[in-house]
């Protein structure tokens, strides 16, 4: 049988021709219809089948559309986020280029004002002289005129020659001037006393005028702000770890008390507490404060705070036009940044000295870089008095003297404070120098009865505690010592009441700048050998 055709069909294919002729036909036509229908299926599923595979292939296609334009609209986003971070940063830079014109604007057109001062007083000056000048020749020969009259009249009345005449009269005169040559003398000396005064002045006057600095007074800082009062349980942490690293790696004292959203950091050595000032806020900032992080952000604060140190250094020798310095020296030209001394910044101060006194040189006719110079560097002990013994004079010459610096720079900084007899032109030049700008707001210079009252109560605030031997105010009051009895306190009892006295000169003086407490306590075993 071909294609399922019917059993009845060929039952009586014998019979006849014609009829298995019909047969083959009908079963052609049956076999070409299957074919037909076959096809027709086959095409039909082909065509539902590409109908699917378009359909998912449109949807893949419109998923992987969306997709781009998410991935593009990320990248314009991302793109965008660092565009404007670019801008921003180019507008800070901007920013800060305009402000440092400012200033270098206003600077110049102060000295340009002063200049024009300057040059008016010049031209005052030169008329004045001229005048002087004039009316001196006339003078001159008015009185020439008049000893030639009086010497014809002479000649006419006495009757002798001019050679005899010259002769009594020079005798008379001698005679004369004999008791009046001491007190000429005396009056000489008071008369060019005078006019050196006069003149000093006026070489200090134009100085200071010509280097009209605008003078503020900086006031160091060691309160550092907290957003709230559970930030202080954060920075002493569990059993106190986190304040314990942070006093360990800075080498601060931090006190945290009851006053809110201020914690205090104290510290002797300025460069120390802006250290930890820094530090600390920056672990606020952070917000993870624990001692390996407490750690890392001091160490970088000290390499920032460093690179501030040898920038402010750089800027301050070249301010004053100053060549040559030793690599160390502008380090400590830096430190002197964060040292106040009675209310003015140490670094500043050093500077308006060293433009007075090149200005002063200039007008003596001197070498006004070597005055700049030895200005510059006359207070280069306050950099390191906190870590070695002696005053700031000594210290500093000792300093100056290991970097190469010349004998009068040396001698300017030992003898600025009259330590001893300033018999080098330039150290006088500093030494009034310093005096003029300390004379200015925020002057350092004390009466003698005020200086004694000040030394006093600073000793008997510290001997009013137990425990307290003995204590002896140095360093102008920059620094009390306190010797505390072996037998009524310990060691950490002592450091307790070190720290009781500091407060206490906080809360009962008034004083610029800071003190230093020194506790000493010692305990000493004496035995005889017989």
């Amino acid at each position: 049988m071909c294609y399922g055709f019917p059993q009845y069909l060929f039952a009586d294919a014998g019979s006849s021709p014609w009829t298995l002729l019909g047969v083959a036909v009908l079963a052609a036509l049956l076999g070409m219809a299957s074919v037909k229908l076959l096809g027709h299926l086959r095409k039909r599923d082909a065509e539902k089948e590409a109908r699917q595979i378009i359909e998912k292939a449109e949807i893949q296609a419109a998923a992987r559309h969306k997709e781009a334009e998410v991935e593009a609209k990320e990248m314009a986003l991302r793109e965008k986020t660092r565009i404007e971070e670019q801008v921003s940063v180019l507008r800070q830079k901007v920013f800060d280029r305009e402000r440092q014109l400012d200033k270098q604007q206003d600077l110049l057109d102060s000295r340009t004002e002063q200049l024009q001062k300057q040059e008016k007083m010049v031209e005052n000056n030169q008329r004045k002289l001229s005048e002087r000048i004039e009316d001196a020749n006339r003078r001159q020969a008015e009185l020439d005129n008049l000893v030639n009259i009086e010497r014809q009249t002479l000649h006419q009345i006495s009757g002798l020659s001019p050679e005899e005449a010259k002769h009594r009269l020079l005798e008379r005169l001698d005679k004369e001037l004999a008791h009046e040559q001491g007190a000429i003398i005396l009056k000489r000396e008071k008369e060019i006393a005078a006019v050196c005064e006069a003149k000093a002045r006026e070489i200090l006057v134009t100085s200071i005028q010509r280097f009209a600095a605008a003078h503020t007074a900086d006031a160091t800082t060691s309160t550092v702000d907290i957003p709230n009062d559970e930030m202080k349980g954060r920075i002493i942490g569990r059993e106190g770890r986190n304040i314990r690293a942070f006093e360990k790696a800075t080498g601060v004292d931090v006190i945290i008390d009851d006053t809110p959203g201020v914690v205090i950091v104290s510290a002797f050595d300025p460069v120390r507490r802006e250290v930890a000032r820094i530090s600390l806020n920056k672990l606020i900032a952070d917000g993870r404060i624990h001692p390996t992080r407490i750690e890392e952000l001091v160490a970088e604060t000290q390499k920032d705070v460093e690179q501030l140190i040898k920038r402010y250094g750089e800027e301050a020798v070249q301010e004053a036009q100053i060549r040559g310095l030793n690599e160390r020296t502008i380090n400590l030209l830096g430190r002197l940044h964060y040292r106040t001394s009675y209310s003015q910044n140490v670094l500043r101060h050093s500077i308006e000295v060293a433009f007075v006194a090149g200005m002063m040189a200039e007008e003596l006719g001197m070498d006004p870089v070597l005055a700049r110079r030895a200005g510059l560097l006359h207070d280069i002990g306050k950099a390191a008095d906190h870590d070695t013994e002696g005053g700031h004079p000594q210290i500093g010459a000792d300093l100056l003297k290991r970097y190469g610096e010349s004998e009068e720079v040396v001698h300017a900084a030992l003898g600025h404070h009259d330590d001893l007899r300033p018999d080098r032109p330039y150290t006088v030049l500093v030494a009034a120098a310093d005096a003029c700008s300390a004379s200015r707001p925020g002057a350092r210079r004390e009466s003698l009865d005020r200086y004694i009252k000040r030394m006093q109560e600073l000793e008997t605030i510290a001997t009013g505690f137990a425990g307290v031997e003995q204590a002896f105010a140095i360093q102008a009051g920059r620094e009390v010592r306190v010797i505390a009895s072996t037998k009524q306190t310990t060691d950490e009892s002592a450091a307790k009441i070190c720290r009781e006295i500091a407060n206490a000169f906080e809360q009962q003086l008034t004083y610029p700048g800071e003190i230093k407490v020194t506790m000493i306590r010692e305990t000493r075993f004496t035995e005889t050998a017989k």
